[in-house]
């Protein structure tokens, strides 16, 4: 690939112009390396603790919701669960002993008998 430089009169964009145009000879990790020099050992050595203290405290955070997450649900499975598979059932006995008196009865007794052990309802609103 060959540009012609001498169309380039900023000498900025001559020097981006070669860097595009040339490959690199050094590796991303080796330039980043070199931009550590620019700091002071005390600035390095505090970017350092706190990268170490961040990874840390993210790693107990990843910790902590992991088993307060398996808390929650082995709670819920172990205290909610039963209570509403044990709805579930009552509604499901409750439905086939309207539908037994319905059989039996008939149709319209199905709709305005009411439950076992309740008080009929007015004879003027039927």
């Amino acid at each position: 690939m060959k540009i012609d430089a001498s169309l380039f009169s900023n000498a900025r964009l001559k020097c981006l112009l070669f860097v595009v145009v040339h490959k690199l000879d050094e590796t991303l990790m080796e330039r980043l390396w070199g931009l550590t020099e620019m700091f002071p050992e005390t600035m390095r050595t505090a970017a350092e603790v706190s990268a170490h203290c961040s990874v840390s405290l993210i790693k107990k955070f990843y910790s902590f919701s992991r088993s307060a997450l398996w808390v929650g649900t082995t709670s819920f499975m172990i205290l909610v669960l039963p209570v509403v598979f044990e709805t579930e059932r009552l509604q499901l006995e409750q439905q086939q002993l309207q539908q037994q008196r319905q059989i039996l009865l008939g149709p319209n007794t199905g709709m305005s008998g009411g439950m076992p052990g309740m008080m009929p309802p007015a004879p003027g609103k039927m």
